[in-house]
């Protein structure tokens, strides 16, 4: 699998190249003006606002008027002049064995607009003293978690943090220079316990990043989204699709949410079930009433796997992921929409996928399926076998 690619990606030249585009800028507006294949991001007064991904050259003014609505550039012009209000705000990040990334992430930190009172990097039991070396290098405070597990990890920053509010990333992601102001402007209203933002790929040099990007990228538009009870109780008879609110590598949460529904699920995410820890402590804070929303204006960049083997083993760890936290968020709140959602949409949703296998090859839709039903499978074993194990 490590040299095939899938046969609607083959003519794909590598690196795919990324484009910001700036709205302001003449050559937009000029007539004529081309922009060859790849991803293009428009931006506006700094922050993006919308994108595109090409196989030709298009016509530049097109391509904006056609990616780039009017109320995201309004949504991004507001935001920019909201004030701050909420200040008092840690910034979290889980590493394991990755120093370099680390590193890269931490770098983008002091230029943030809005300083953290605080930035902790939680050790989940790293190999070596390269991560504290990092840590210690970026003037972080080092916290070492020794069990095994993302969710281990953000618990202890969690307990770590002194703040009202906590911002979580991932050691694998550079943060734009407003990310953490503008995800803390976002809580505007009490009952918003959690903000997730915009999430752009920051690279796209190999054909696993380009399918990871494509199928499980963690872009959620550039549209700001509140998911409540009216979103819970209408996905009810299939369980709350969670996964569309964000991405745990740019989220953050009032510190009183952990105070009132507990801390992240330790059977969930890597080093144990696979992944969605995230989700699950989402779908749990709407169960309880709360409200999730989605911020475009926060954004950062994620550097995805470039290696087919590793998008593979990532692939089966996030379906054995969902499939755990169905599992889980059945037994912590009843909903038989998970159950519904194990025992009839995935079966119905990976039959389709069968059909579409043809001979000449897998196309990037269909080219990890074997991956992402044997996690569904481990999942929910890994849950069944613990499934007295307390919630967290």
């Amino acid at each position: 699998m490590s040299g095939a690619i899938p046969r609607d990606m083959r003519d794909n030249v590598f690196p795919v190249p990324i484009r910001y585009l700036d709205l302001s800028s003449d050559c937009v507006g000029a007539n004529g003006a081309t922009i060859g294949a790849g991803l293009v991001i428009f931006v506006s007064e700094g922050l993006p606002v919308g994108q595109a991904y090409l196989t030709a050259s298009e016509d530049q003014s097109a391509l904006a008027a056609r990616a780039v609505l009017p109320e995201s550039i309004e949504h991004a012009r507001n935001v920019m002049q909201t004030p701050i209000r909420n200040r008092d705000v840690s910034l979290l990040i889980c590493t394991k064995d990755r120093p370099d990334e680390l590193a890269r992430c931490l770098a983008s930190i002091p230029r943030q607009s809005l300083s953290p009172v605080e930035v902790i990097v939680v050790d989940n039991a790293s190999t070596g003293d390269a991560t504290r070396r990092a840590v210690e290098a970026a003037g972080a405070t080092y916290v070492r978690e020794n069990r095994v597990g993302l969710d281990y990890a953000r618990n202890a920053a969690v307990r770590a943090a002194k703040t009202e509010f906590l911002a979580f990333t991932d050691d694998d992601v550079v943060l734009h220079e407003r990310w953490l102001e503008n995800l803390m402007k976002a809580f505007d209203r009490p009952e918003i316990g959690c903000v997730t933002g915009l999430v752009l790929p920051g690279e796209l040099s190999t054909p696993a990043q380009l399918i990871f990007e494509t199928h499980w990228g963690f872009g959620r538009g550039y549209k700001r989204q509140d998911f409540g009870q009216d979103f819970y109780r209408q996905s009810a008879p299939f369980g709350a699709p969670a996964w569309l609110i964000g991405a745990g590598a740019s989220q953050a949460f009032r510190r009183q949410v952990f105070d009132d529904i507990g801390l992240f699920d330790v059977r969930l995410d890597m080093g144990a079930a696979g992944c969605s820890g995230d989700s699950e402590f989402w779908n749990r804070l709407l169960h309880h009433g709360g409200t999730c929303r989605y911020e475009p204006t926060a954004v950062s960049w994620h550097f995805h796997r470039k290696e087919m083997k590793g998008l593979a083993k990532q692939i089966r760890q996030y379906m054995s992921g969902h499939v755990a936290a169905l599992l889980v968020q059945y037994q912590n709140t009843g909903n038989r929409g998970n159950l519904r959602r194990i025992l009839f949409a995935l079966p119905r949703y990976y039959f389709r996928k069968l059909g579409k296998r043809l001979p000449g090859g897998a196309t990037s839709d269909t080219f990890f399926l074997k991956e992402e039903i044997l996690g569904c499978l481990n999942g929910a074993w890994y849950v069944l076998r613990r499934w007295k194990m307390p919630a967290w």
